[in-house]
C-alpha cells in the first residue's frame, strides 16, 4: 500500500522532493518548493483546460453562429496548441507542463468544425476533421523527427502572436467582440501567465517560455477588449434608456 502512495505522490513531488519532505522532514527546501508549486500549478491548469472552451463552445451552439470569430485565428491557435503538445510528447516532458494542450486543442478543434459549420462550409469542416486526425496521428508517431517538431514549435511564437492579434483586429473592425466568451479569454489568460513558470520550473525549454510570454500578452489584448467593449456597451444602453 505505501509503495502505491509513494507512486502517486509522483504526480505532485520529484524523487528528490520525497526524500526531503518524507525521509528529512526538510520542509523548508526552496528548490523543492518551486517544484511543487509548478507541479501543482501544472496539474490545477491541466484540471481548467477541461472547461477553458466550454463556454466558448456553448455560446457559439446557443446562438447556432460564429459571427465575430476570426476562422483563421482559430486555425493557427490549433496549430501552436498541436506543435506545442507533440514536441512536449516526443520530447517527454512532464504531463503536468503541457497537458493542458490535449484539452485545449480539443475543445479548439471543436470551436474550429462549429465555426465552419454554422459559416456554411459542413463539407470543409468534415475534410479538415479527416486532415486533422492524420496529421496528428502522423506527428505523434516515431516517424517524425523531433527536429521537424523543434521547428514547428519555433514557429509558435509568430502564429501565436498572429492568431490573436487577428481576433483583436477583426474586434476593432466590428466595434465589439461578437460572441467571443469573456470567461474563456480570462482563462486564457492566466492560464499561459501560469504557464511561464512551469514552463521554467520543468522544461527549461526557451521556446516554450518565450511561446506563453508571448501567448500571455497577446491574451491580454483581448480581455482589454473584452473589458472596453463591455463598458462601451454599458453605455450605450445607459443612454438609450435615459432617451427612452
Amino acid at each position: 500500500m505505501a509503495q502505491y502512495i509513494r507512486k502517486a505522490t509522483l504526480f505532485l513531488f520529484t524523487q528528490e522532493c520525497i526524500k526531503e519532505y518524507f525521509d528529512k522532514f526538510n520542509f523548508f527546501h526552496v528548490g523543492c518548493f518551486k517544484t511543487t508549486l509548478s507541479k501543482a500549478l501544472g496539474l490545477g491548469i491541466i484540471g481548467g483546460s477541461f472547461l477553458v472552451k466550454v463556454p466558448q463552445i456553448v455560446k457559439i451552439l446557443k446562438g447556432k453562429s460564429g459571427e465575430g470569430i476570426n476562422i483563421f485565428s482559430i486555425l493557427l491557435d490549433l496549430f501552436a496548441i498541436t506543435a506545442m503538445s507533440s514536441y512536449s510528447f516526443c520530447s517527454r516532458f512532464p504531463f503536468s507542463a503541457w497537458g493542458d494542450g490535449v484539452f485545449l486543442g480539443l475543445q479548439t478543434l471543436i470551436i474550429a468544425i462549429l465555426v465552419m459549420h454554422y459559416n456554411g462550409d459542413t463539407a470543409k469542416a468534415i475534410t479538415f476533421l479527416s486532415t486533422y486526425i492524420a496529421v496528428i496521428s502522423i506527428a505523434n508517431s516515431r516517424f517524425t523527427p523531433i527536429s521537424v517538431l523543434w521547428a514547428c514549435q519555433a514557429m509558435n511564437i509568430p502564429i501565436v502572436l498572429m492568431s490573436k492579434f487577428m481576433q483583436a483586429y477583426t474586434n476593432y473592425t466590428n466595434g465589439n467582440t461578437g460572441q467571443l466568451s469573456a470567461a474563456t479569454c480570462f482563462m486564457l489568460f492566466f492560464g499561459s501567465l501560469a504557464r511561464i513558470f512551469t514552463s521554467i520550473q520543468e522544461t527549461g525549454d526557451t521556446t516554450m517560455i518565450l511561446m506563453y510570454v508571448c501567448s500571455t500578452l497577446a491574451n491580454a489584448v483581448i480581455v482589454t477588449q473584452l473589458l472596453y467593449y463591455w463598458n462601451v456597451d454599458v453605455k450605450s444602453k445607459e443612454k438609450i434608456k435615459k432617451k427612452s
